[in-house]
């Protein structure tokens, strides 16, 4: 694996380590709102959902973990298709941003991934 493959992966499991925090433990605070552009009530109404949401995100920077440790560029590649996928499904149904946010990164990833 190049170098910057594995910067790129590295930053987009960071990413998904950030939305797992700002999800799972400051969804309801003033950041946390901020980012999302919530009010205090509709955070304190939707908090299991986004810790929920969190949750999966975590398990993404976990499978791209665990593609940069074992070497496997079959995990790598999977992990960053779901992220391709989930930033697709977000920016068609919450904010055009996730596509620029979650879904060019992982795509910036996997090419560099293949280009070894």
């Amino acid at each position: 694996m190049s170098i910057v493959a594995g910067v790129l992966i590295g930053v987009v499991a960071a990413l998904h380590v950030f939305f797992l925090v700002l999800e799972m433990f400051l969804w309801t605070k003033p950041l946390g709102r901020r980012v999302f552009n919530n009010d205090v009530e509709f955070a304190r109404a939707t908090a299991t959902l986004a810790a929920n949401q969190g949750l999966y995100n975590g398990f993404l920077a976990a499978g791209l973990g665990w593609g940069l440790v074992s070497g496997e560029l079959d995990i790598r590649l999977f992990f960053l298709g779901c992220v391709v996928v989930a930033g697709l499904y977000g920016a068609a149904t919450v904010s055009p941003r996730i596509l620029y946010v979650q879904a060019v990164p992982a795509v910036l990833a996997g090419v560099a991934a293949l280009l070894v």
